[in-house]
């Protein structure tokens, strides 16, 4: 196994850089593809969400691996390699392991214990499947990561470590505006109008229904999408050109779009204000990577701007349940058995390979035996026949379980070249078992979203 992750995050850069390097749809596409053009990797995955950039690789050399991966995020977002470079950060082999599954459990999240980054993990592997980027490796990983992640939340209370960026954030809003910590508490009868139709938006437009709100209007560049999002939640749809007609009747409004450009700018907020008839504030919660509102909106009298910049300063202060301790403990011990299965799983092509070279010479001395003793009759060829293949199954059985065992452990990498050597396996017919068990085994479909 030699897993590679280069990638920047909330925790590395500033989000004016997460902002530059966002990545549209399709860039992430032609990002993957060549990747695995790149002559280190195998298999490439992009993790991208709101205040995360990460592209895994199975590369079969380090350094060159790093330049190559950073050379790309950096081509492809935009933002020079020389900028780019101070906040990228590198786990190799278990290292990246431990990451992707501290990342799975929210662990590494903005608000700690924040379930959403399951779905995003979910939409990784399904690019990198649709894509026919992620191979065994990845895909291993990835399905792995998320049945940890979802041991994490069932097993313990990490939940209650944090809280989700949408209720996170409004939490933040009803404390400004309303001088209340919980935004539960706050929102009844409040007026909302929501932005977007993804993941995000959709979690923000039923999380405000549960609490309350009186009315949502879902704005959408597609409309047919705002429609279903709208009507799910009891609400009405209205297009993007209609903004700002009804920016001057909400109370909150949460803007989570692929946009690369503002949404909202500081002019039509203020303009907005103007023309309000309700004497309290806007609260505007910006959850999109790039921004959708201009943060001068945040200035303006009678707005309130909560943005993914301004969650991370505040969740820094967010108190930590105990249960993270007991995450930790979990992601360290999935982190070694996940280790240990793929070491064991590196050697089973070579065992194979051992076991089908043992077969080809029991064949080709039970053909020369019949030709040395051609007299002996069916009964008696057949015992000839099962006692030769018995005796070499018990030779071979004791040290090829006892290889598996061995390769599963730390450093155990070396029993497969060791095992080669012994045995004087062809290099290609080891290849050709590989290529075979890795085309045999079938990925783990997922099209679900948080």
């Amino acid at each position: 196994m030699s897993l590679l992750v280069v990638g920047l995050s909330h925790r590395s850069a500033p989000v004016s850089v997460l902002e530059r390097a966002a990545l549209a749809e399709d860039t992430k596409v032609k990002l993957l593809h060549d990747a695995v053009a790149a002559e280190p990797a195998a298999e490439a995955a992009i993790l991208s969400t709101c205040n995360r950039i990460e592209l895994y690789a199975d590369v079969d050399k380090f350094h060159a691996g790093v330049a190559e991966l950073s050379t790309l995020l950096a081509d492809h977002s935009g933002v020079p390699l020389e900028e780019l470079t101070p906040y990228l950060y590198v786990h190799y082999e278990d290292r990246a392991v431990h990451h992707l599954f501290s990342v799975a459990c929210g662990l590494d999240s903005m608000v700690v214990g924040e379930g959403q980054i399951l779905g995003q993990i979910k939409d990784t592997l399904s690019t990198g499947q649709e894509q026919h980027t992620a191979g065994r490796l990845l895909n291993d990983l990835f399905q792995q990561s998320l049945r940890v992640g979802k041991r994490a939340h069932s097993e313990t209370g990490i939940d209650r470590a944090g809280q989700s960026l949408v209720t996170f954030g409004l939490d933040q809003l009803a404390q400004a505006i309303g001088g209340i910590d919980s935004f539960a508490d706050w929102a009844k009868d409040k007026r909302a109008l929501v932005i977007g139709a993804g993941s995000m938006s959709s979690l923000a437009a039923n999380t405000l229904a549960r609490a309350g709100v009186s009315d949502i209007v879902v704005a959408n560049r597609t409309h047919a999408r705002a429609a279903r999002l709208a009507e799910a939640v009891g609400g009405r749809a209205v297009r993007m050109d209609d903004l700002a007609a009804e920016l001057p009747n909400a109370d909150i409004v949460v803007s989570c779009t692929g946009a690369t450009g503002q949404v909202i700018d500081a002019e039509t907020v203020a303009r907005a204000l103007a023309s309000r008839t309700s004497p309290s504030p806007i609260g505007l919660l910006d959850l999109a990577m790039p921004r959708d509102t201009d943060p001068a909106a945040g200035a303006l009298d009678g707005a309130h701007l909560v943005d993914l910049e301004t969650i991370g300063t505040a969740a820094q202060d967010a108190p930590m349940a105990a249960d993270v301790d007991t995450v930790r403990k979990i992601v360290s011990a999935e982190v070694a058995a996940f280790g240990a299965a793929q070491r064991a799983a590196h050697i089973t092509p070579t065992v194979i390979a051992l076991r089908s070279k043992a077969a080809d010479l029991v064949a080709s001395e039970l053909a020369r035996l019949d030709g040395r003793l051609p007299d002996l009759d069916d009964r008696e060829r057949a015992e000839v026949s099962q006692t030769v293949r018995r005796v070499v199954d018990k030779l071979l059985h004791a040290p090829t379980v006892r290889v598996k065992q061995l390769a599963g452990e730390p450093g155990g990498a070396g029993y497969a070249d060791a095992l080669r050597e012994l045995f004087d396996l062809d290099p290609q017919a080891v290849a050709a078992v590989s290529s075979v068990t890795r085309s045999d085994e079938p990925a783990e479909p997922n099209r679900g979203r948080a």
